[in-house]
């Protein structure tokens, strides 16, 4: 089986990539989604984010107020280590989990890690691709997808490395700046190329 790390910029298009992947035969996991579910309501991940952050993170039904949370971390880069240290170990942990759990047969795991770099956990997988496009489109796409004003993107892009030094350390590169076909078609030759190894 080969452990494949889907990564790159926030708004770059990793998880259109993720699905075609996965429609293409891969089996396929979410950080992402991992990291969310470690901070549910009542469980020891939301606990140990309270006891860091305070009650004013959550809302009146006891769930975590991510926008709330996001304006500590995105301004602060010391809350934003501490509640890495708290959430990245539980998301690793997760991955290695469901990756020793998939069928025999399974040919090419592939877990979608925006932070793979930064968390420095390469070597936990045997190959990477990064899902880049350009820095202005990058910035667009975030303003336009969470609403947020220019400084507050900004923000949330200068507290990830630069996709130009993540395309830098990958085996493989899909630009999503193009159409759709476009990005197909690398998703198509890069699964090929996988699927070769």
């Amino acid at each position: 089986m080969l452990r494949v790390a889907l990564t790159g910029g926030i708004a770059t298009g990793k998880s259109y990539c993720l699905a075609q992947f996965a429609k293409l035969g891969a089996a396929t996991i979410d950080a992402d989604h991992l990291a969310r579910q470690a901070v549910e309501a009542n469980s020891p991940g939301l606990a140990e984010v309270v006891e860091r952050f305070g009650a004013a993170i959550l809302r009146p039904d006891g769930s975590l107020d991510r926008p709330a949370l996001a304006r500590l971390v995105f301004m602060d880069g010391a809350a934003r280590a501490d509640l890495e240290a708290l959430i990245h170990p539980r998301v690793y942990r997760a991955i290695r989990d469901w990756a020793a759990n998939l069928p025999a047969a399974t040919r090419i795991a592939m877990a979608d890690i925006p932070l793979l770099f930064e968390t420095g956990h390469i070597h936990d997988f045997d190959t990477v691709v990064v899902c880049a496009c350009s820095a202005a489109e990058q910035l667009r796409r975030l303003m336009v997808r969470d609403g947020l004003a220019e400084p507050d993107a900004r923000a949330r892009l200068a507290a990830q490395w630069p996709i130009e030094e993540k395309i830098t350390r990958a085996q493989h590169v899909i630009r999503t700046d193009g159409s759709y076909a476009d990005t197909d078609a690398q998703i198509e030759a890069t699964y090929q190329a996988l699927s070769a190894r």
